[in-house]
C-alpha cells in the first residue's frame, strides 16, 4: 500500500520566512507554475543558511549541492498571495542534509504544498564530498525534526 503526502500543520516546522510572490510567478491556468516552487525551497534553506552565517555563496570553502527534490501540491498557490515556507531538517548526515519545506498561504494552518530536497556538500574546488562544517551543523541542529 503507498503512502499518499497530506498537507502538514505549521507545528511540523521550526523556522519560518516570509516569500513574497510575483505577477510572473502566475502561469496560463491563473496559479503559480510549479517550477516556482523549488525556487522557494531554495529561497527558504540558503535564505536562513546565510542569515545564521553558515553558508557565503561567494567565497565559502564548502558548497552545497542539489542531488534529490521532490513537491507535493495540495492546494493552489497565487500571486498576489504572500507565501510563509516552513523549514525543517529530516536528516543531517556527514556530508549531506535532507531539508524539508512546507508552503503555507499566508496565514493558513495547513500546507499548499511540501517537499524536499538533499544538499550533499562538497568542496567548492575539487567538487568532492565533505563532512559538514561546524557552523553548517551548528546552524541546522535547531531545524533538527528529531531533536
Amino acid at each position: 500500500m503507498s503512502h499518499r503526502p497530506q498537507p502538514e500543520p505549521r507545528s511540523a516546522y521550526r523556522r519560518f520566512s516570509t516569500i513574497t510572490t510575483r505577477w510572473m510567478d502566475n502561469d496560463a491556468y491563473g496559479h503559480v507554475n510549479n517550477v516556482v516552487y523549488y525556487s522557494w525551497f531554495d529561497t527558504a534553506v540558503n535564505g536562513y543558511l546565510i542569515e545564521a552565517g553558515a553558508l557565503d555563496i561567494e567565497a565559502g570553502a564548502v558548497i552545497g549541492l542539489v542531488i534529490e527534490t521532490r513537491c507535493n501540491y495540495f492546494a493552489p498557490l497565487a500571486f498576489p498571495q504572500a507565501v510563509e515556507a516552513g523549514l525543517r531538517v529530516a536528516h543531517l548526515g556527514r556530508s549531506s542534509v535532507r531539508y524539508e519545506v512546507g508552503l503555507f498561504a499566508q496565514g493558513q494552518p495547513l500546507s499548499a504544498a511540501g517537499g524536499h530536497f538533499v544538499h550533499v556538500y562538497v568542496d567548492r574546488a575539487t567538487r568532492r564530498p565533505v563532512d559538514l562544517p561546524h557552523a553548517l551543523r551548528a546552524a541546522l541542529q535547531p531545524l533538527s525534526a528529531t531533536p
